[in-house]
């Protein structure tokens, strides 16, 4: 009979040769994790595990018609009068894994396994099979929840590793549908962790067990069935596996399904303050023993890191009692955490470590992105603007510490495209009188309206420029 792995190691002891001393104190978790010692230990079985969490990981196929207009003849012909047959569609299928968190039937994957999906069908391990529908996702995060219609019926879940206690060199299993071959389990150990170099908002597992496409979305579990991480992405140059994959850890995973079912979103907390990475030479000259933190260097005015005493400059070290080793580890730690709670932040300043509580929050449309199409006899007629506000650059990727009025779109054949307005562009200033709301731009352009010359200020990617006005301020 095979005996469960897990069971075996829990009950082996720590044995050191007589006369051999350890040079390195070991934590308690790790005293508790044992190499084989012996023959029978190592033909010891993962089935169990197996049986346990393999019937929460599913199948996720996926499927959006995509027209391509199929043309005849010279292009040049086909755009100016419309030559050609008609759009051709195409539907094309995709698939992934997810894990059932809930047993309601609420189901987590990666945001990239639904992209532009027309159609989500969730398969079971036993092969029943659920349309589906997205409750929230997030690109950045690459996290998207899905919910099926079980009727009633409860399902298989994973539970959510609730300590985070894993380390370097522990035993994994990564379950998933590679290559659609079918669900498919592979092992391998942690092989780092604390990866923020893959993506910018998260702090990654890394794992030699097998991963490949189709994995994305599946269940990385312990030898106790808990599932540590959700499989999101691979290092290859071939498309296969090479032994280094990545999960989202599953504090992160817990507080987006939480915040999905709550809110319908997937919201990112924040504290109000822009951050770097700190290299070795910064932290020679803020006396750290080594390259480690995040230093502030924007703090949004009356934003929680402000009202908590942080000023510009000061190196953020831990949060919660978690160390910061870069920016993106700042705001990993960030998006795990509740929004309206507060937690302790540890930080240096002037070579004296400091702490301080900083309320969780998220950010605010302040002010309201009040959207207006421009029209009128001046350059910018058929720009539709907004004012810019931490939300609002979150929801659309743009920098949240921006301000003033933004375009957001551009009629095609209006003034506003023949000059060449872009989305994006931020206007600073018409004929010499600053716009700072999108209420100031309509107000300042009615008043000009007519004018025979033009002076608009933009800010493109940073760089101020002024707008090339055509004579003709409003073609028709």
């Amino acid at each position: 009979m095979k005996r469960s792995l897990t069971a075996a190691l829990a009950t082996a002891a720590l044995a050191l040769p007589i006369g051999a001393s350890a040079q390195v104190p070991l934590s308690p978790s790790t005293q508790m994790r044992q190499v084989p010692s012996s023959q029978m230990e190592v033909q010891l079985s993962y089935a169990p595990v197996v049986a346990e969490t393999a019937p929460a990981v599913v199948n996720i196929f996926t499927s959006r018609t995509v027209r391509r207009r199929q043309t005849t003849g010279s292009d040049f012909f086909d755009r100016m009068f419309g030559m050609g047959r008609a759009p051709q569609e195409r539907v094309e299928n995709s698939l992934g894994s997810g894990v059932i968190v809930r047993s309601d039937g609420t189901v987590v994957t990666n945001a990239h396994v639904i992209r532009g999906a027309d159609e989500l069908r969730v398969v079971l391990n036993d092969r029943r099979e659920f349309d589906a529908k997205v409750v929230a996702q997030d690109e950045d995060l690459d996290i998207a929840v899905l919910q099926i219609d079980t009727n009633g019926e409860p399902l298989p879940t994973l539970r959510l590793q609730q300590d985070s206690d894993r380390e370097i060199g522990d035993i994994v299993l990564a379950i998933g549908n590679p290559f659609g071959v079918g669900q498919t389990v592979t092992s391998g150990i942690i092989s780092a962790l604390g990866r923020t170099n893959v993506s910018n908002s998260s702090s990654f597992i890394q794992t030699d067990a097998a991963v490949n496409p189709g994995n994305s979305g599946g269940a990385l579990v312990n030898l106790s069935g808990e599932l540590i991480g959700v499989n999101t992405a691979i290092f290859s140059r071939s498309g296969g596996s090479n032994g280094i994959g990545f999960a989202i850890p599953a504090e992160l995973v817990r507080r987006a399904v939480d915040s999905a079912l709550s809110t319908g979103e997937i919201v990112r907390p924040w504290i109000g303050a822009r951050t770097d990475a700190v290299d070795a030479t910064m932290a020679a000259a803020l006396g750290l023993d080594r390259a480690r933190g995040a230093v502030i260097n924007e703090l949004l005015d009356a934003g929680p890191a402000a009202e908590a005493g942080l000023r510009k400059g000061d190196v953020i070290l831990s949060v919660g009692g978690t160390p910061v080793n870069d920016d993106n580890g700042l705001r990993f730690k960030l998006a795990t955490l509740r929004t309206g709670n507060s937690t302790r932040i540890a930080y240096m300043r002037d070579g004296r470590e400091r702490t301080a509580n900083v309320r969780i929050d998220t950010p605010k449309e302040d002010p309201p992105r009040d959207e207006r199409l421009l029209l009128g006899m001046h350059p910018l007629d058929g720009a539709t603007v907004v004012n810019l506000s931490p939300a609002l650059g979150e929801e659309l990727g743009f920098d949240p510490y921006l301000s003033g009025v933004m375009v957001m779109k551009v009629q095609r054949r209006a003034a506003a495209h023949y000059n060449r307005l872009r989305p994006g562009d931020i206007i600073v200033s018409v004929n010499d009188r600053a716009i700072r709301t999108t209420r100031d731009a309509e107000r300042v352009l009615d008043a000009e309206g007519g004018a025979d010359l033009w002076e608009i200020e933009i800010d493109r990617q940073g760089r101020i420029a002024l707008l090339p006005v055509r004579a003709l301020p409003n073609p028709t």
